[in-house]
């Protein structure tokens, strides 16, 4: 069922990730998105304060970037942001993802649900391990402050 809706906004959201996609969230999101954070008790509603989470997230999870010289990479290229696995049926998707930030392993998922229109309109991210929620957490907190001066 690949002319589900899903599969249009998934690969919108991944040309987005890539920094592909001009007006990325812009475009990808309803304006009544609702977002489950892990690390926030109550869901976040509507697309500004959608935008700034994953804007943050983006900022926050990017994991270690492989060294690089002379255009050849040094490294693990697996330790910097990277989905490993997705799921897409109907208008759902569920795309999991591995990265390393300050040295710990971060695993989780991104819950996606779209409308007939291909806009995303509720966004949930789950992570694993503990110590990695602590150290997103913490880092979430700082980006968010940042962000808002």
């Amino acid at each position: 069922m690949s002319n589900s809706p899903i599969h249009a906004v998934i690969e919108r959201w991944h040309a987005h990730t890539r920094g592909e996609l001009a007006n990325g969230l812009d475009e990808l999101l309803h304006d009544d998105v609702v977002f489950y954070s892990p690390i926030v008790f109550t869901p976040q509603r509507g697309k500004d304060i959608t935008t700034l989470y994953l804007q943050a997230a983006g900022q926050t999870l990017p994991g270690e970037k492989p060294q690089t010289e002379a255009g050849k990479t040094l490294g693990d290229t697996s330790k910097g942001f990277h989905y490993t696995k997705e799921i897409l049926d109907g208008h759902h998707a569920v795309l999991e993802f591995e990265t390393t930030v300050e040295g710990k392993y971060v695993n989780g998922i991104d819950m996606i649900t779209c409308d007939d229109n291909g806009k995303i309109v509720e966004f949930r991210v789950f992570i694993r391990p503990l110590q990695a929620i602590n150290l997103v957490h913490k880092q979430m907190g700082e980006m968010l402050d940042k962000m808002k001066m």
